[in-house]
């Protein structure tokens, strides 16, 4: 069976979000990690979210991968494809998301029928329900700039500009143009029509205002039935519907069904946004936690052989049913000491790689429902674990949902919680486990 769907996520976590979206609006929904080596079984699936790791590579890195996903989805029948980054728009002046977006464009344009949106793609970050909005192309997190909202201290993507149409004209020679509110008011048409006189002036990437759902649904009318689509999540979750009405999508119950969740409960945070230092800290005043420092890892194994040893005494003593926590999350100060140090990619690395060593050994010792926060940590515990299939359930909070990996040596599936460090209420960490069947 053809799927409807097939998106290109640049990070783990904003693969599972995006997935979540779709099963929330009925679309049965499989994330692949990487390209997958062969065809699959997809029995039973209306959308494919590939999961890539190229939000903060070299943009020709990104963009090969990315091609390769693309090839894959239009083996797999793909009607659209969706280009997923975050809500925030992490990237550079140097990518990846121009270089990406053109890349796709391009290869689409040369290898199928010229038809509506083939000359054009637009670009929707905002997730109103996460707050996340746009307005005269400015981009909002909450009632901040996003250059005023904490990611400007992002450790590999500083995002200190909220203007999106200036962001993205330093990432790619193609004119990028707007597609203001005062257009999406009027509806589908009217904002058809805007598009296609862009597109007559030569603009090849929109930049679309968004301040509520209402908005999503006039944008998901307007572009259901173009090539190629990029945005945030927020665009997903509107996108079904309209599938529906062009009659490529059935009814769907219970799109989000998963098997029952067994074995230990662990949380491994290494984002150190503010949203995930909140939920550490609530998390703290009710359950155990260690700290890993990136000094003392870079330093020695001692840390690790410390943090095994606290998770072990805590998942198989008398309260193993209690969920433990291992963070690396920090202040900005503290990071940034780290990475004069250290350097940046090697502060991030050493992080990285004791969450995957951590994962590894402990989900081969019973732990069996696993919360990962953060995009590059999230990840690195997936790589880790060679999860090559994720089968997307519930949602916990708006964008991030439970989901089942079958690994190996395994009975029951792997329950595996994968949040984007800028996502989730405070009380996310103890709340997940509640929530999970």
């Amino acid at each position: 069976m053809s799927i409807i769907l097939g998106a290109i996520a640049d990070d783990f976590t904003g693969a599972t979000d995006l997935a979540n979206n779709l099963v929330r609006a009925g679309m049965r929904c499989v994330q692949v990690i990487g390209v997958p080596p062969q065809t699959l079984a997809l029995e039973n699936v209306d959308a494919v979210v590939v999961a890539l790791k190229s939000r903060s590579c070299p943009a020709n890195q990104a963009v090969e991968d990315s091609q390769a996903a693309l090839e894959w989805l239009h083996e797999q029948g793909a009607r659209q494809i969706f280009f997923k980054y975050c809500s925030t728009f992490d990237s550079t002046d140097a990518g990846n998301i121009g270089p990406v977006s053109d890349a796709l464009l391009e290869r689409m344009r040369a290898t199928s029928e010229v038809r509506l949106g083939s000359r054009q793609t637009v670009m929707v970050p905002a997730f109103p329900t996460n707050r996340r909005t746009v307005y005269q192309g400015h981009l909002f997190v909450g009632d901040r700039l996003l250059n005023d909202s904490g990611m400007e201290h992002h450790p590999l993507n500083p995002m200190r500009d909220a203007d999106l149409v200036r962001v993205l004209s330093r990432q790619t020679p193609h004119r990028v143009g707007l597609a203001p509110r005062e257009v999406l008011v009027q509806g589908v048409e009217a904002l058809r029509d805007h598009l296609a006189r862009l597109a007559d002036e030569g603009v090849r990437h929109v930049i679309c205002d968004t301040l509520d759902e209402a908005d999503l649904a006039v944008l998901a009318g307007a572009v259901a039935e173009y090539p190629l689509v990029t945005g945030g999540s927020g665009l997903g979750q509107s996108l079904p519907a309209e599938y529906r009405r062009l009659g490529w999508l059935e009814e769907v119950t219970d799109a989000g069904r998963l098997a029952p969740a067994e074995g230990a409960t662990l949380v491994l945070s290494g984002s150190c946004s503010r949203a995930t230092l909140g939920q550490v800290e609530h998390f703290l005043e009710r359950h155990p936690g260690f700290a890993l420092d990136p000094l003392a890892l870079a330093e020695s194994g001692e840390q690790l052989e410390e943090a095994l040893a606290f998770a072990r005494a805590h998942l198989q003593g008398e309260r193993r049913d209690e969920p433990v926590l291992i963070y690396a999350s920090a202040s900005p100060e503290r990071v940034k000491q780290a990475q004069q140090v250290l350097g940046t990619e090697a502060a991030g690395r050493v992080v990285e790689e004791a969450m995957a060593s951590l994962a590894r050994i402990l989900v081969g010792e019973g732990v069996g429902r696993l919360v990962v926060a953060g995009g590059e940590t999230s990840g690195a515990v997936v790589s880790a674990l060679d999860i090559q299939q994720l089968r997307i359930g519930h949602q916990i909070d708006p964008g991030v949902p439970w989901t089942q990996a079958p690994l190996a040596g395994r009975a029951a599936p792997l329950s595996l919680a994968l949040k984007s460090g800028n996502f989730g209420d405070v009380d996310f960490f103890t709340r997940a486990f509640e929530v999970l069947a």
